[in-house]
């Protein structure tokens, strides 16, 4: 591997990194456009307690509803990548903290990546979204 090309992959990596940081800040922040735009035209979404979502329009609608509802803190960290030319999967892990109708939450997961390289740059071309537990956060001492 040349040096330009180990320079290439790197970069690769840290843009699709940052995918999944700028997907956690949109939806951290409420910006739905912002959730959206990181979708390819056809993207696909799967939240798992739901039907698949595909497309921008009706993702569009999808995280209206989804962020309207909940205020929503996730946080992802051990992403791990495979490249491959245009292309790349990956998983990334989620920690998420939530207050929906009022109660706080917490919950646990990851995310199934398939990454597409766009015109407009490294686009999620699906994600699927598997909840370990997401659950009611006890507060107080037994």
């Amino acid at each position: 591997m040349t040096d330009s090309d180990t320079l290439a992959r790197l970069v690769d990596l840290e843009e699709i990194r940052d995918l999944a940081r700028r997907y956690a800040h949109s939806v951290w922040t409420q910006n739905v456009d912002g959730a959206v735009g990181l979708f390819c035209e056809d993207g696909f979404m799967d939240v798992g307690d739901a039907e698949p979502v595909k497309g921008r329009e009706k993702l569009r609608r999808a995280y209206e509803n989804m962020i309207g509802d909940a205020d929503l803190q996730p946080f992802v960290h051990n992403h791990v990548i495979d490249l491959d030319g245009d292309h790349a999967t990956g998983t990334c892990y989620l920690d998420l903290r939530a207050t929906v109708d009022g109660r706080s939450m917490i919950g646990s997961g990851y995310y199934s990546d398939v990454y597409q390289r766009t015109g407009e740059g490294w686009r999620f071309k699906s994600r699927k979204l598997t909840l370990k537990f997401f659950v009611p956060l006890e507060l107080g001492w037994a």
